[in-house]
């Protein structure tokens, strides 16, 4: 397999493993980032984490087509490899690279234009809105390069070269530490910005890492100028990237506008708003870390299912599904557990002041008791991004989202507890009823028919 690792008996736990545990660290470094952002926040004001958690979170909201991007790019890429067509699978890296870049730019152009309208929809509260706008600005402006660097993450990961995502988050992680305390605090000697150095720290980070992938795949000759193929192979090639691509971005922009809307309904709270906006983002903050596995067994699940379907091979694509399913929803109950005594003194840690550590422990207790239904949901999405079944993934998470999640989100917090408790519940809800549906449809439908197995004699497959 040219430019990735081979793997003996891909669905023994070893092999799963040997693809995770390097995920599991870049997930780690992942939460480092978040933590150390919300940490130095908290340090300089609680308005500044406020600012901060619900920026970080609704920024989301403008990754999602290079995340669909990523997600068609997963399917594609590893079905091609598993498949043996690597000049096909060359040229998807390509295209999704022109892509991705074409988009963001797109999308930050968007953005900046519309910035105040986007704030007003958050309903940002007054303290907090010219700090909000700075980072929405300064993390607009980074979001052309910020596709690339997720775009790049994820072609690495069809081609099961795991070890290099890795190295690059740790990259943009350590940078990120040294500018957001430096910057951010004046620590170092380095000159204090406060939550400017902040916004800052993520702009240089990320623009390093990006850099960083860019030379790998040059340096490994896999990003070649045959990689950029003709508009004719482009033409036939783009459907299915589109296919996958636009239900994985549907889910994304309802997933992450879902969220907008509940960041809205906690801020418009009927008590203590502020306070409630800063404890969501230390709670999600502390949670990342728990969901840190689950993430990189989602993006197993999604590698090893894509190359056994581009193979033909349905049974040891379930097969394969099944373990890491089971895998993962093991581990992180485990982890669930071991974590509960430690709500209270993580909540006062990365949230200080006292109203604000009570919101954030509230938040946790929920969530983490929704823990093996969340794992089970994201190990399922991976399942189906890798077969190119993303559209099983857009009706079931925007239904949890927009049907479940919300409305009970804003009668529980609104009309019934008037308080923050009431949208955690409806979080905890929304979960069970996401989990549910997944593993139905992984059991019980055909969801091997989205990939490219009965494709291999089309025109894609011929153009390549």
């Amino acid at each position: 397999m040219s430019n990735s690792e081979e793997v003996v008996d891909p669905t023994s736990y070893k092999a799963i493993w040997n693809l995770a545990w390097p995920q599991i660290v870049m997930m780690m470094f992942h939460f480092l980032i978040g933590f150390v952002d919300v940490w130095v926040a908290g340090q300089i004001d609680s308005s500044v984490q406020a600012a901060l958690g619900m920026i970080s979170q609704t920024f989301l909201f403008f990754l999602v087509v290079a995340i669909a991007i990523g997600n068609g790019c997963v399917a594609a890429i590893s079905q091609s490899i598993g498949a043996g067509l690597h000049r096909r699978a060359a040229r998807y890296i390509g295209l999704v690279l022109l892509v991705g870049l074409a988009c963001g730019l797109l999308v930050s152009a968007s953005g900046l234009s519309f910035r105040h309208a986007f704030l007003g929809i958050l309903q940002t509260p007054d303290e907090i809105y010219p700090i909000a706008l700075y980072f929405l600005k300064i993390y607009l402006v980074l979001l052309p390069i910020y596709y690339v660097f997720v775009i790049t993450n994820s072609i690495f990961r069809a081609k099961m070269m795991v070890f290099v995502p890795m190295r690059a988050i740790a990259l943009v992680a350590t940078v990120n530490t040294i500018a957001d305390l430096g910057f951010g605090l004046g620590w170092f000697g380095f000159p204090e910005f406060g939550y400017k150095g902040v916004a800052w720290a993520t702009l240089l980070s990320v623009t390093g890492g990006t850099i960083y992938n860019l030379s790998v795949l040059r340096r490994k000759e896999i990003l070649a100028r045959s990689s950029f193929a003709p508009w004719r192979w482009a033409r036939l090639a783009l459907p299915y990237l589109v296919k996958v691509a636009a239900p994985a971005g549907g889910t994304q922009v309802l997933w992450h506008t879902g969220y907008i809307v509940l960041f809205a309904i906690v801020a418009s709270l009927p008590f203590d708003a502020v306070n409630a906006l800063a404890g969501l983002a230390a709670g999600m903050r502390i949670e990342s870390l728990l969901f840190l596995p689950a993430f990189a067994f989602n993006m197993t699940a999604s590698i090893l299912v894509g190359h056994f379907l581009g193979a033909g091979n349905k049974v040891e694509a379930k097969r394969a599904g099944l373990r890491i399913l089971g895998t993962a929803c093991g581990l992180m109950s485990i982890v669930a557990v071991a974590f509960w005594p430690f709500i209270d003194p993580m909540a006062r840690f990365l949230a200080p002041e006292a109203d604000v550590t009570i919101q954030a422990a509230v938040y946790l207790k929920y969530n983490i008791v929704s823990i093996p239904f969340t794992v089970a949901s994201m190990t399922l999405g991976g399942i189906m991004t890798g077969a190119g079944a993303t559209i099983y993934n857009f009706w079931i998470y925007s239904s949890a989202s927009w049907l479940v999640r919300l409305p009970v989100a804003y009668v529980l917090g609104h009309l019934v507890l008037q308080d923050a408790e009431g949208v955690y519940i409806a979080m905890l809800i929304s979960q069970v009823f996401q989990s549910t549906i997944m593993f139905y449809i992984f059991m019980y439908r055909d969801w091997y028919r989205f990939s490219m197995i009965k494709r291999k004699k089309n025109t894609t497959a011929q153009a390549a």
